[in-house]
């Protein structure tokens, strides 16, 4: 026992340094040996504990400053190679507790898993820390696993095969299983607090969306993906994807009301031209998937006239007739 507790001596002072020190809160050698007697109820010898940061500084390249340097105590730099800033892990905890995507027990794991990484100064900042958000996150347990699985075998250039499920009505509100494709996986995108995966759908030669909180029972198959597609035609497809709809990239043309300019840039992108047409709309000429970007002006239906092309007008026109019977 007395050989595994100085066996652990560097550790004892590294844990020490990295949770209770920084350039506020210097530690004095006293105040580190007490602090490891106080946690692991362990005895250093003050002459250990100088030789032990040495090693960590001058062996090890961990960047600690020392008494003989700043004249106050010792405390351990964050490395900017490899330690997060307290923004970004604030960043991470805030994209994990409010992410449609994963399952609250997962996205708490997570970030407990964050706070770790600091000290308990930071995390002091942390402790009134509160969600503010609706209950819309998945209870699918398996979406950090799909991610594992289908990058493992994008990795290998194998197909997958899963269950996929969506929502439908008998009697009640309940998830169906309304699939269960073999896909050849290209891609995974991030679009509106979802994961999506991108492939071809077996027996088919274009691409497919499909969302990985609805994947279940993923499985690698030993089959080789038989559809070779170039990094252009996946990147082609993801950007010209709206509302997740894909297809052929197609010019679209429309008069916007201009308090839209904000979310067009965030939904298109900056690859788009934009037009004055008065002091209150603009024109909008973008390639883009025009299944996508008929159901983005839908929402939007009262700032948006799709102009050209004249297919995807009359289109609109037939449903906002429609809709106006449905209200009569």
């Amino acid at each position: 026992m007395e050989l595994y507790e100085k066996n652990g001596n560097i550790l004892y002072i590294l844990n020490v340094l990295k949770k209770y020190s920084d350039e506020d809160h210097m530690l004095s050698v006293a105040e580190i040996k007490r602090k490891i007697q106080e946690i692991y109820n362990v005895e250093i010898d003050p002459r250990t504990i100088r030789r032990n940061i040495n090693l960590l500084k001058y062996k090890l390249n961990y960047d600690i400053s020392t008494r003989e340097e700043n004249g106050c105590g010792y405390f351990i730099n964050r490395d900017p190679d490899t330690d997060f800033e307290p923004g970004e892990i604030r960043a991470i905890i805030d994209t994990f507790s409010y992410a449609n995507y994963i399952v609250p027990s997962i996205a708490k794991e997570i970030i407990n898993k964050c706070k770790n990484m600091q000290n308990i100064y930071e995390n002091e900042k942390l402790k009134n820390y509160k969600i503010y958000s609706n209950d819309t996150k998945t209870d699918n347990m398996e979406v950090i696993k799909n991610i594992e699985d289908i990058s493992e075998a994008i990795y290998n250039s194998n197909k997958i095969e899963f269950e996929y499920w969506k929502y439908g009505i008998n009697k009640k509100l309940e998830k169906v299983i309304v699939s269960r494709p073999k896909v050849s996986p290209y891609a995974i995108v991030y679009d509106k607090q979802q994961f999506y995966l991108i492939g071809i759908k077996e027996g088919n030669t274009e691409f497919f969306h499909y969302r990985l909180d609805r994947i279940k029972n993923l499985k690698e198959r030993n089959e080789k993906i038989s559809i070779k597609k170039s990094e252009k035609q996946i990147k082609d497809f993801a950007q010209s994807s709206v509302e997740v709809f894909g297809g052929e990239k197609e010019e679209v043309e429309a008069i916007c009301s201009n308090f839209l300019l904000d979310t067009i840039f965030d939904q298109f992108g900056r690859n788009i031209t934009i037009i004055k047409n008065d002091n209150e709309t603009f024109r909008l000429i973008v390639d883009t998937s025009t299944r996508g970007f008929k159901m983005w002006a839908m929402r939007n239906i009262n700032c948006v006239e799709v102009v050209k092309p004249n297919s995807l007008r009359q289109e609109m026109k037939e449903i906002i007739k429609e809709a106006e019977k449905r209200y009569e």
